[in-house]
């Protein structure tokens, strides 16, 4: 397992981290036995960096890695866990939600500790404003959390304003082949580097979609270079050849993936693609872009929108739930598009002054498909649960 040096703090991370979201079910019900054998196999091929959350499987997920990392295995790895800002309005929530986690993964401290989910520098000041970074920076002199960094899901300017607002240990972004030019975006990646900020990386695959989910195509424009490659280990090694990259989660689910990534990540170094696999990417994200519902490459000329929407992501969340498919898409586009933010930047935001279509090298009747996003993306629950529950934790 290759490692590579936190530029902050110098640890040495394993450059595969384990996501402990998807673990191995049997009948429905997440198999126990059998997700702890595979947290410890993890363990004893070299993963030391494990990622979990406080609502991930219902808290299961951080009880399982507690009982996974006990009996001597704990002090040896990086625990890194998520404060969920948006169930926190006082200081006192985020006490109780601490000691909970504490409680759950059976240790005395958290390696990184990250704000969860932050969508806008708004949804930043407002754990600040609250005493909750305040709290945070006194269990760190205390040794209780050793680093505190924050996960994304928002846009690049807004990545650019959360990460230069405070003297981060590290960050989580999402990041992948197809997601170059996407929320933080690969700026946003060389950003945090030149700051010294380490970069640890979520959805390689898409959530798998970038593994098990591509058009004949494109798994033979792979193939036609490399057969002994999978559509995921291309995607992984992609990700692994950027020097800016520390971590690559993935949520392993079974003994073949871990033994897959695992394999990988002992010779994906940084720039070890050569030309000619690079090229293959180039391929592959235009036969890709071809069977988008809208033809944006994310190059963000459109930018800035006069009236807040985030053009490019919410025609990078309607492609997705067209080419990729799936049932969590339509959360997604909540998700990054404002569902927290304090200023939100979906489709139906659009007053069509049209100047966005003047700039657009494309070509694309951007006020058309906005409107057409607004009617798939944004349904019963978009006009009322998100409008109540915005109003309820006064966002």
């Amino acid at each position: 397992m290759l490692t590579r040096e936190n530029i902050k703090n110098r640890d040495s991370l394993s450059i595969l981290g384990f996501g402990c979201m998807r673990f191995p079910t049997r009948r429905g019900s997440i198999d126990v036995d059998r997700s702890v054998a595979l947290l410890r196999d993890a363990a004893a091929k070299g993963v030391n960096y494990f990622d979990t959350a406080y609502f991930y499987n219902g808290g299961k997920s951080e009880v399982l890695l507690g009982n996974a990392l006990s009996g001597g295995l704990r002090d040896k790895v990086k625990i890194a866990d998520k404060l969920p800002c948006f169930m926190v309005s006082k200081l006192d929530g985020a006490k109780k939600i601490f000691d909970t986690q504490l409680s759950r993964l059976s240790t005395d401290y958290i390696d990184y500790y990250l704000f969860h989910m932050l969508t806008d520098k708004a949804s930043f000041d407002r754990m600040a404003d609250i005493g909750v970074l305040d709290w945070m920076e006194e269990l760190k002199s205390k040794g209780i959390i050793k680093n505190i960094g924050f996960s994304f899901h928002g846009s690049k300017t807004d990545f650019e304003q959360i990460v230069t607002a405070y003297p981060w240990d590290m960050c989580q972004i999402q990041y992948n082949y197809m997601d170059e030019n996407n929320q933080a975006t690969k700026s946003g990646l060389c950003l945090a580097y030149s700051l010294g900020i380490p970069v640890v990386i979520m959805e390689p695959l898409r959530g798998g979609k970038l593994a098990g989910s591509l058009p004949k195509e494109v798994i033979s424009s792979f193939a036609d270079c490399r057969k002994d490659w999978s559509p995921a280990e291309w995607a992984l090694r992609w990700i692994w050849n950027h020097p800016e990259v520390t971590v690559v989660l993935s949520g392993m689910s079974d003994e073949a993936q871990l033994e897959e990534n695992a394999r990988i990540a002992s010779d994906a170094y940084a720039g070890s693609l050569s030309q000619e696999e690079l090229e293959v990417f180039d391929r592959v994200k235009k036969l890709l872009l071809e069977k988008t519902k809208v033809p944006c490459t994310g190059c963000g000329y459109c930018m800035p929108c006069p009236f807040g929407v985030n053009i490019p992501g919410c025609f990078s969340a309607y492609n997705d739930k067209f080419l990729l498919g799936g049932r969590i898409n339509r959360f997604k586009y909540y998700q990054t598009l404002g569902f927290l933010s304090k200023q939100p930047a979906y489709a139906s935001i659009c007053r069509e002054c049209g100047r966005c279509e003047s700039h657009c090298p494309q070509g694309i009747k951007i006020r058309r498909e906005l409107k057409a996003i607004s009617q798939e993306m944004e349904g019963f629950f978009f006009r009322n649960g998100v409008k109540i529950y915005r109003k309820f934790k006064r966002i």
